[in-house]
């Protein structure tokens, strides 16, 4: 009885999406026989004469009667056990993707990166028009997305694989014609046949602008979209920033209602004095979470100087100007602390051995209470007297830090002595345990550090640390 009960309440709610979850769909036979158990007996007869296995099973539940979601790509995985034939293959396509349509009444999540064109069923009209969300890749035919867009205009959700080294004229019309977008992912994922090019080119050498147009589009939903992530491929250093990315600059001037913002890309370091200029007087008041892999100092404190939502703040490398770097950083510092009082997640760069930095490092500590990671990361900038920066580094954070500070790394400039170390544990006690990353962790491989680090553990000081 109990049992019963339990499978009643979960499984709607695991065959509400049930081709997304982290397992091999290939080998998953037994979600091939619920799905084939569906078909009607003169279709099975059909497919068994051909040679295609069919599943005869009774089901205890009527699984797909929950599916809210269809995936081209996991399900033409699954059926791929059925036969080695590609065209009982495509028999058995036809056949379960017209029973999908009929049988899921409505669908709210669609993927298709994957061979078989769905929306052109008759009944596909009347089960994709209340559909959410949708992925798909950019080598789709556009005139597929014309038809979309036809059909689907309160989509919520777009996340989208380019990997079309020209623009898909489809794509842009189908985020056009949506009416309440929230949420949008563009993720490139540029393949070169090298059979094909001799020497191999770069990939920016191939690219015919597949971006401006697409994300020109996506200003439209300034109101709306709330959510935005961005990967876009790109070269190393020092060839990263070859591609002029000004189409995405701007987009971002106007998406002035941005929750999530998340660049995978260094989309800032050839941007002009005009865009700079306009970037000061950009406002995202509503800006919770925002992460990128390089970026300027200085524009991270355009971005977030209106952000009094900020929560997290993830940078994976600060670009600076030597000239500039100790006004930039200055401002970086205070900055967070006069407008980002609730955020929980900081990176900050190594900040010079100056009394006004830590003055407002300090000021920012007893402001951001709600802090409970902290992340120093290198700037390569001056030589310091490494104790004295570091034993006053470890004192401001004992004296000023909340006590919901539980993580902190430090970064490769920063190297503790085992005397200074044993201080900052020492009045680190009566805290809660702290986790400490430690990027020169190497330097700490001797007997006195370790022996240090595990007097503290077991008092309950340290919770982690890489030693």
């Amino acid at each position: 009885m109990v049992n019963r009960l339990w499978c009643e309440t979960v499984i709607p709610i695991l065959w509400r999406k049930p081709w997304c979850y982290a397992i091999d769909y290939r080998n998953k036979n037994s979600l091939y026989s619920i799905i084939t158990s569906y078909l009607p007996n003169d279709i099975k007869e059909l497919l068994t004469k051909k040679g295609i296995r069919i599943s005869s099973q009774s089901l205890a539940f009527d699984y797909l009667s929950f599916c809210k979601s269809i995936n081209i790509k996991i399900i033409d995985e699954i059926i791929s056990v059925g036969s080695l034939s590609e065209y009982n293959l495509f028999l058995l396509q036809e056949e379960i993707y017209m029973f999908l349509i009929r049988k899921c009444s409505e669908i709210k999540y669609l993927d298709i990166c994957g061979t078989y064109e769905i929306v052109y069923h008759p009944e596909a009209k009347d089960r994709l028009e209340s559909l959410c969300e949708l992925t798909f890749d950019t080598s789709i035919d556009h005139k597929y997305f014309y038809r979309i867009s036809h059909i689907c205009q309160q989509i919520q959700r777009i996340n989208i694989i380019n990997n079309n080294f020209k623009v898909n004229h489809g794509t842009t019309k189908l985020i056009v014609f949506q009416k309440n977008l929230k949420y949008f992912k563009w993720k490139d994922d540029f393949i070169i046949d090298d059979d094909d090019y001799y020497p191999p080119p770069s990939y920016v050498e191939l690219l015919e602008d597949p971006y401006t147009e697409i994300f020109r589009a996506l200003e439209k939903h300034a109101n709306t979209l709330d959510h935005l992530e961005i990967s876009l491929q790109f070269d190393d250093y020092p060839n990263y920033n070859e591609y002029d990315y000004t189409f995405l600059q701007y987009t971002l001037l106007e998406l002035h209602n941005l929750k999530f913002l998340k660049i995978d890309s260094p989309i800032f370091l050839n941007s002009n004095d005009d865009f700079n200029e306009k970037l000061e007087k950009a406002t995202y008041r509503n800006l919770e979470i925002f992460e990128i892999n390089l970026v300027n100092i200085y524009q991270v404190s355009g971005i977030i100087k209106n952000s009094f939502s900020l929560r997290e703040l993830r940078i994976h490398d600060y670009y600076f100007e030597s000239e500039w770097f100790i006004e930039d950083s200055l401002c970086f510092i205070r900055t967070i602390c006069e407008n980002c009082i609730l955020v929980e997640y900081l990176t900050i760069p190594v900040f010079p051995l100056l009394e006004d930095h830590f003055i407002e490092f300090e000021k920012l500590l007893k402001n951001c209470q709600k802090l409970q990671s902290l992340q120093f990361l290198e700037i390569y900038y001056i030589e310091v007297n490494e104790l004295e920066y570091e034993e006053r580094l470890l004192n401001v954070l004992v004296k000023e830090a909340s006590t919901n500070l539980r993580e902190i790394e430090f970064s490769y400039d920063i190297k503790f002595s085992s005397e200074t170390l044993e201080t900052f544990f020492e009045k680190w006690k009566g805290r809660p345990a702290v986790s400490i990353r430690l990027n020169n962790s190497f330097d700490y491989h001797n007997d006195s550090y370790k022996n240090l680090i595990s007097k503290y553990k077991m008092e309950g000081v340290i919770k982690d640390i890489n030693i």
